[in-house]
């Protein structure tokens, strides 16, 4: 999502990194914009079909055709990359998946009428080529294929094939639902940190939306979250709530290991098991600058990963409207410190059961009991018009 960000150290970012508390100071400074909670974002991944085949393999250049002039440049690298109707940008995931990431909008309202239209929009060019959107969180037609080369991708796929398969199914054939809120006032920031990790386990049940993969039922409600918990824990774990927001996230990413390392000719693999820590200490040829630290956080995935905003990223792709309901529902929970201390105590039963919600979804009664009760909580709390409520239960309801 296209937003503020939080106030940048003066640091020159060709600047190198020379001790760890320099590296400590600037992602404490940049992670989160703390203020009263004012803006609301998506950002929505679709896998994309052929229209009368959906298992056929997807054809880069038919898929270029269709974006035309919205393409981005990692697909055509002479394209304007003009964003949608409402501001929104499109770019593209590894296996030719297709992501509309909103501006921040100041309402639920202002969201889904901007939104809506700028699905309608992808829809119709995409139509025009003979091509759909996916609506799962997982392919689940194709086996995984990668449409996309840079140096990134390649240096991406490199180290995740060390774990397995996981990691090329994550690349190529999975789309999420990501929900971009403010973090809040400096003084509630430790709390709504800890309820948004909290409703975790039970929204991921509530959404799961990947049961199918690559023409098989894989036995897990969210096979997309499956394949992330099979990458690199050290960039796929949840960060730690324990009250300190700013130092756990440098913490983590410092500890996490270096997917690449950028280079102006050549491959960017980087050492199998440097962390960023390593790197500074000089495990590496050369030591790192203030920008390869940027270039860092962006290739770390935990559940929530602090952007200056809150980007919330467990929850599968839904179908049809269904987009709107769990960024509603997240928007409500998380509006003010009543609330959140009331999210707290409903989900205090479910803590800890990501693998559960993944696996299960709403057939574990700890997390149905959690999701219904913090669903309930933020239906009382929505003030929209009732189509919107009707799109809320509708998308909420799906599962149970």
């Amino acid at each position: 999502m296209a937003t503020l960000q939080g106030t940048r150290t003066a640091a020159d970012h060709d600047a190198v990194i020379a001790e760890i508390e320099q590296a400590e100071g600037y992602i404490a400074s940049i992670c989160f914009k703390t203020g009263p909670p004012a803006a609301v974002g998506v950002e929505l991944e679709f896998t994309v079909h052929e229209r009368g085949d959906p298992a056929a393999p997807l054809d880069p250049a038919r898929l270029c055709q269709a974006l035309g002039d919205h393409a981005p440049p990692t697909l055509r690298a002479d394209s304007p990359a003009l964003p949608l109707r409402d501001g929104g940008a499109v770019t593209l995931e590894p296996g030719g998946q297709v992501e509309i990431s909103s501006r921040p909008y100041a309402s639920l309202i202002e969201l889904h009428a901007g939104v809506g239209a700028e699905i309608e929009q992808l829809t119709a060019l995409l139509a025009g080529a003979g091509l759909v959107l996916g609506d799962t969180g997982a392919d689940p037609h194709r086996e995984p294929r990668r449409l996309l080369s840079t140096p990134r991708y390649d240096a991406m796929e490199a180290a995740f094939d060390r774990h397995g398969e996981s990691g090329k199914i994550m690349m190529c054939s999975t789309a999420g639902l990501q929900v971009c809120l403010d973090p809040g006032p400096e003084g509630e920031l430790a709390e709504r940190w800890a309820a948004v990790h909290a409703l975790g386990p039970p929204l991921m049940a509530l959404f799961a939306n990947s049961a199918h993969f690559a023409g098989e039922d894989t036995g897990w409600a969210s096979t997309r979250q499956r394949a992330w918990r099979g990458i690199d824990p050290s960039r796929t774990r949840a960060v730690g709530t324990g009250g300190r927001p700013a130092a756990d996230w440098a913490d983590y990413a410092l500890d996490a290991k270096v997917l690449c390392v950028r280079r102006p000719d050549g491959a960017w693999d980087a050492p199998s098991g440097v962390t960023f820590a390593d790197w500074i200490g000089g495990a590496l040829d050369t030591r790192p600058t203030f920008a390869d630290l940027d270039y860092h956080l962006s290739t770390l995935f935990p559940p929530v990963r602090p952007r200056g905003y809150l980007e919330i990223r467990y929850l599968d792709t839904q179908p049809g409207r269904g987009w709107f309901a769990p960024a509603a529902l997240l928007h409500a929970l998380l509006d003010d410190p009543g609330t959140v201390s009331r999210v707290l105590d409903l989900c205090a039963p479910a803590a800890g059961r990501w693998v559960q919600a993944a696996r299960d979804g709403m057939a574990d009664p700890v997390l149905a009991r959690a999701a219904r009760a913090v669903r309930e909580l933020a239906l009382a709390r929505l003030d929209l018009p009732p189509h919107l409520i009707e799109d809320v239960l509708e998308g909420s309801t799906r599962n149970g």
